[in-house]
């Protein structure tokens, strides 16, 4: 057992999340994805989580494996072209994970969600939460402008914009 990701697990949790994203945070995480979503048909979720529970956290479930948890739980595989995209970060781990459904990630690959993430902590590690959060959502919104482009047919927003606090 890693007894200094249990520490920061256990001091770690929604206080926390709510010191790093205040509601004016919040609702410009929430502009940020409906920005990016007018520009195609992609569909994009940020989830934040404090810490694990004691359960996950002594079984060893990583900030990757919580992330499948989560991308069923908010159903970003339910959209019609298989083009959701969960955006999840782990406070307690400084982890964040992109996940996208196979319509988007056969046409991206691990690489290119690993450049993203990588930047985001880089952001995180500054202390700059929001700037690496919205920093992300534009290059998702990148990828997904390049692969599912907007055309003549109405966009319909599959997913709720707002942030996810868990």
């Amino acid at each position: 057992m890693d007894w200094k990701r249990t520490a920061r697990h256990l001091w770690t949790g929604k206080p926390e999340v709510e010191t790093l994203f205040p509601p004016a945070s919040l609702e410009r995480i929430t502009a940020a994805i409906a920005a990016s979503e007018a520009g195609h048909h992609g569909e994009i979720r940020f989830a934040v989580e404090g810490s694990l529970d004691l359960m996950p956290l002594f079984s060893g479930v990583t900030a990757r494996e919580r992330a499948v948890q989560v991308f069923s739980q908010l159903r970003v595989w339910d959209t019609e072209e298989n083009n959701g995209i969960l955006i999840y970060l782990l406070v307690a781990d400084r982890d964040v994970e992109i996940l996208a459904d196979r319509g988007v990630h056969a046409k991206v690959g691990p690489a290119g969600w690993e450049e993203i993430c990588k930047a985001m902590e880089a952001e995180f590690r500054q202390g700059r939460f929001e700037a690496g959060v919205i920093q992300g959502i534009q290059a998702v919104g990148k990828h997904l402008s390049t692969h599912f482009p907007l055309t003549g047919a109405q966009d319909v927003n599959e997913l709720p914009d707002s942030p996810v606090i868990l």
